[in-house]
């Protein structure tokens, strides 16, 4: 049967180079461990890094970035190690501060390019390779514009999460074993395409989870809906927003069998709903070949399938464009809403990825990053660290009232403000910057 696959991918590969097409290869069988252990200490190739044992980065090189013409397709297998259950995967890109070294997750601005999930796959059983395929045009005029170049290094990042408890014990072979899953990533596009040096790109929320119990995963604590605010620093025109959400978290609650209406509005128009789910997930039914999963022995109608599944084990999620013409420069407000969702006994979530591309009408317009951090723990006992995506000009404690305990001013990006003198309660963190101000909510017990 591998032989039959790799038959196949050969074949492909031909056909491509008969139309004007190269495959580029990123990633090669790249082997994820364990996503709630230490970082295991395994060689990669040199130019790979394991960042997490769910997370590779590698950087582009100027040779890889000139092989790339206006079309691009991220073409990746996943094949078993020791998890047979279904797990979230995803390619990002980081842009990284131009000649950076290495980089910081927590503020590093990143995009994430496609999501999949795995099957129930059994190691032992064939097929043991599921093939995913995203296409991402508009991801070429990011990596070939030259002032974006100038500016940032791309680095691609593979991510898999999986855990191989399961797997211990269910499959022959995976006794005492802390490998999940083997990765490939190959890019294909065309060649020798010129692309105009305009392009406007905007992360705005990288993978964050939308929920209505959780402090800061939402609006406001009872209702599922985000609202994301940015600054267009000029006219932005052919802009377009590009949207991932997929409902996770089952168990005896969560969200991941419930199909709910999905509402987004965009200054004060909707302009986008939809329900998550495939007509069927019957398809995939041949990767799934460990009988722990949601298929059952027998094939379900398409009916049966859409009265439960928000996606399908073995499938990507859709990447939901929305075409939004010209913007003018000034305030604008993307928000996502799902009103129905439940989320029994506080369980389940739904990452949610947007970020903003278009056509630049003044060239090399510096990109306007929203300011974001992090505060942490959080509870907390005795302190709050901050790590911000730009360099703090001021931090403000203050009480459930608004009264301003402490005023602290910064010179990096990163604070910590000592808790250890006040009682227990809710108080609110203000941080001030060149990109703006944020509040986040934080308790101390």
């Amino acid at each position: 049967m591998k032989n039959f696959y790799f038959f196949i991918l050969t074949f492909v590969a031909l056909c491509n180079s008969a139309i004007g097409q190269t495959t580029i290869p990123i990633y090669d069988n790249v082997l994820f461990y364990d996503g709630y252990a230490g970082l295991v200490n395994e060689p990669t190739a040199p130019d790979v890094v394991r960042l997490r044992n769910d997370l590779f980065t590698k950087k582009l090189t100027p040779e890889i970035l000139a092989q790339i013409g206006s079309t691009l397709n991220l073409s990746i297998s996943i094949s078993a190690a020791c998890d047979n259950y279904d797990r979230i995967g995803n390619i990002n890109l980081a842009m990284v501060p131009k000649g950076a070294l290495s980089y910081d997750l927590a503020t590093t601005e990143r995009i994430e390019l496609g999501r999949f999930i795995t099957p129930f796959m059994n190691k032992n059983v064939a097929p043991n390779l599921v093939p995913y395929s995203f296409t991402v045009n508009n991801i070429t005029k990011i990596l070939k514009d030259s002032y974006l170049n100038s500016i940032y290094d791309f680095w691609i990042e593979f991510e898999l999460f999986g855990v191989p408890y399961a797997a211990n014990t269910q499959i022959a072979g995976c006794s005492g074993r802390n490998d999940v899953f083997y990765g490939t990533l190959n890019f294909e596009t065309n060649v020798d395409v010129t692309i105009p040096n305009n392009t406007f790109v905007l992360p705005l929320n990288f993978k964050k989870d939308l929920n209505n119990y959780a402090d800061g995963a939402s609006d406001e604590i009872g209702f599922t809906q985000r609202t994301i605010t940015f600054e267009l620093p000029s006219q932005i025109n052919n802009a377009k927003f590009y949207l991932i959400t997929s409902n996770h978290g089952a168990n005896a609650g969560g969200e991941e069998y419930n199909r709910r209406w999905h509402y987004i509005t965009f200054d004060d128009t909707q302009i986008l709903v939809y329900k998550p789910g495939e007509t069927t997930c019957e398809p995939y039914r041949v990767y799934n070949t460990q009988g722990n999963g949601i298929y059952g022995s027998t094939p379900r109608s398409a009916a049966q399938w859409q009265s439960f599944s928000n996606w399908c084990p073995g499938a990507v999620i859709p990447i939901r464009q929305m075409t939004l013409g010209n913007l003018t420069a000034g305030t604008h407000v993307f928000t996502i809403a799902v009103p129905d969702a439940v989320f029994a006994g506080n369980q389940g979530y739904i990452p949610v990825s947007l970020y903003l591309q278009g056509e630049n009408t003044v060239l090399n317009v510096p990109i306007f990053i929203p300011l974001d951090f992090e505060c942490y723990p959080n509870p907390t006992k005795d302190f709050i660290a901050v790590n911000a995506n730009s360099t703090i000009e001021t931090i403000q404690l203050c009480d459930a009232q608004g009264r301003v305990l402490v005023t602290q001013k910064g010179s990096t990006s990163q604070a910590n403000i000592s808790m250890a003198n006040y009682s227990n309660g809710v108080y609110f963190l203000k941080v001030v910057s060149e990109k703006g101000e944020r509040t986040k909510k934080i308790v101390k017990e």
